[in-house]
């Protein structure tokens, strides 16, 4: 019986590799996303405290040092919040720049899966005509042998 051999195999190969490191990049973005809104999270718990810590020293006796203190690790956070912000949208982008290329490779590999998948088909159709083709040798053989004897 004859094996089926897809000329194109290597090239399917590559695309399934590509297509695992994408998901792998799509993965690291993701989890760098993650980190940096964790980030920011921290950061405005620390704002929110200050913040708190703030309005706390108004109401007391007043301590210049202590409310300058304050205010400058407020203005501070809130100038980090503002980096913050801008990791924040460049992860974001990293992430939907990853997902493209992800999406672009499984559109890819689905392809040249698809041409295997088709050529198959005629591997399959092309030994079923053999066959066939066979099939009727050995029968044509068969009834002209008959009629010899």
């Amino acid at each position: 019986m004859a094996k089926f051999v897809y000329g194109m195999q290597n090239v399917l190969s590559i695309k399934e590799r590509l297509e695992t490191q994408a998901k792998t990049e799509y993965a690291e973005a993701n989890n760098r996303l993650s980190i940096e809104e964790d980030a920011m999270r921290r950061l405005m718990r620390r704002l929110d405290s200050y913040q708190q810590q703030a309005k706390v020293l108004e109401g007391e006796k007043l301590d210049i040092h202590k409310m300058r203190h304050c205010n400058d690790a407020i203005r501070i956070i809130k100038n980090q919040i503002t980096q913050q912000a801008v990791r924040i949208r460049i992860a974001e982008n990293n992430v939907d720049k990853a997902m493209q290329k992800l999406t672009e490779a499984v559109q890819d590999r689905k392809i040249h899966e698809k041409l295997k998948e088709k050529a198959f088909e005629q591997f399959k159709l092309e030994l079923n005509a053999q066959e066939m083709k066979e099939i009727d040798e050995t029968v044509s053989f068969n009834y002209n042998n008959r009629d010899e004897e």
